[in-house]
């Protein structure tokens, strides 16, 4: 064998080894990339949103979560296993997030179930149809796994309203009894006797109306957060329970919540719970906000089939069309239908005509307690003013970006006005536009 052929085969071990070397290397170059998409999740806050609709628990973690559930009976329980994640504070923590009065669990804890996989057990009050379903970041939230447990007999706060009460005829005031000057229109609010209109002799309202009240956000959707740490959802839930509190005290209209606590109601849904109880107005309360902090006043918006009136109003209606993605859905049991078979339909047009007449009589009577942040009604494609059959305005009461209105939204007595304000304009929109006979519920759907 030749010298050559020698050195040949003795470096042949030695090119292994360089060869090992070098993929060693190239291994470690991408380990950082391989070791992101490994990380183990790790459980970062924990949340318990109860209310007589639903609970929901929501787990938010810094990577994607896996898991499995399923239900126990006798006693009723939901089981979730969460793999990969290790036991910690955060998840001890959670069965002190359960408070005494849910309406639909009883006992909530997690512990470690094995190597690797955390056990979370629900003791239920009652049989459930639970939805479990992840949801990718979005905002200031990073991964969340959300436990929505349902009722398996939702009880229904609008329907047992409808069973519950006697609809009695009682007349709404002539339009004279309401001028829009604010002091006048107070004085005459409790007014006892009884008005009719001045040809026919006959009431102006001849039927109980109802109003489905739709305060914004709730829940794991703040909405908007003033520089003073104030969340819309608080502001406008008050502001709607103020509003529900004085339609109740007329003797001619009713008033429904679309949520009476705090937690998040899907767009869609907010729109079902109006239809189902055939209401004859549906408001949705916001307070706004703005990258300038120096916008101010309140506004009127109401559904446009044909694009937005302003900059402004489509921005609006764009960011408050998402918030199904930051209060979070189970997209794949949120379709709707008959929802989305409506949305062009052209008969929303009279709809539409309707709601800019109550649109404008909100803005006046907004405008006499607050500057008015444009002199008309705005349009654009508000997904939770989509109903078909019912007059429906968004009322922005004010800038929560704004310090100084910030502080007016926090105060009672401003909040009170507000709901004055609110009650004036559905009277002048009801005087002069009286609604006709309503239909008995033909259907629950």
């Amino acid at each position: 064998m030749s010298r050559r052929a020698g050195r040949s085969l003795e470096c042949q071990p030695q090119r292994r080894q360089l060869l090992r070397t070098a993929g060693a290397a190239l291994i470690l170059s991408v380990t950082p990339l391989a070791g992101a998409a490994a990380k183990r999740p790790t459980v970062l806050a924990v949340r318990v949103w109860p209310a007589a609709d639903y609970t929901r628990v929501t787990l938010e973690s810094d990577a994607a979560i896996q898991f499995n559930h399923f239900l126990i009976d006798n006693p009723d329980r939901l089981v979730v296993d969460i793999e990969g994640v290790e036991f910690n504070s955060v998840l001890d923590s959670l069965a002190g997030k359960l408070a005494d009065d849910d309406p639909n669990i009883k006992l909530l804890r997690a512990g470690r179930f094995k190597p690797g996989v955390v056990r979370l057990v629900m003791e239920l009050k009652g049989k459930v149809k639970p939805q479990v379903f992840t949801l990718a970041p979005v905002g200031e939230y990073g991964y969340r796994l959300v436990l929505d447990v349902y009722p398996a007999q939702p009880p229904d706060p609008l329907m047992a309203l409808l069973e519950g009460r006697e609809d009695k005829v009682e007349p709404l005031p002539n339009e004279q009894d309401f001028p829009l000057d604010d002091k006048k229109a107070e004085a005459k609010v409790d007014a006892p006797e009884v008005q009719t209109a001045k040809k026919s002799g006959k009431p102006v309202v001849d039927r109980l109306v109802t109003i489905t009240l739709d305060p914004g956000h709730g829940g794991e959707d703040p909405g908007a957060v003033g520089k003073g740490g104030t969340h819309e959802k608080a502001v406008t839930l008050a502001v709607a329970k103020r509003l529900k509190r004085l339609i109740d005290g007329e003797p001619n209209m009713r008033a429904v919540l679309t949520r009476d606590s705090d937690f998040f109601v899907p767009l869609n849904v907010r729109v079902q719970k109006a239809r189902r109880v055939q209401s004859d107005l549906f408001l949705s309360i916001h307070a706004d906000a703005w990258i300038k902090p120096d916008a101010r006043g309140s506004s009127v918006f109401v559904l446009s089939e044909r694009g937005a009136s302003s900059t402004q109003a489509r921005l609006l209606a764009q960011r408050e069309n998402e918030a199904d993605l930051i209060g979070g859905i189970d997209i794949r049991r949120s379709r709707d239908p008959f929802l989305a078979r409506t949305l062009l339909d052209l008969s929303q047009t009279a709809t539409i005509a309707d709601s800019l007449k109550l649109g404008r009589y909100l803005l006046g009577e907004l405008g006499s307690i607050n500057t008015l942040h444009r002199g008309q009604v705005e349009q654009a494609g508000f997904a939770v003013l989509k109903a078909p059959d019912i007059p429906s305005a968004l009322i922005e009461t004010a800038f929560i970006s704004n310090q100084e209105e910030e502080r007016r939204l926090n105060d009672d007595a401003y909040q009170e006005k507000l709901a004055e304000a609110i009650v004036r304009g559905i009277r002048q929109y009801f005087i002069k536009h009286p609604p006709g006979p309503k239909a008995r519920l033909a259907s629950i759907g």
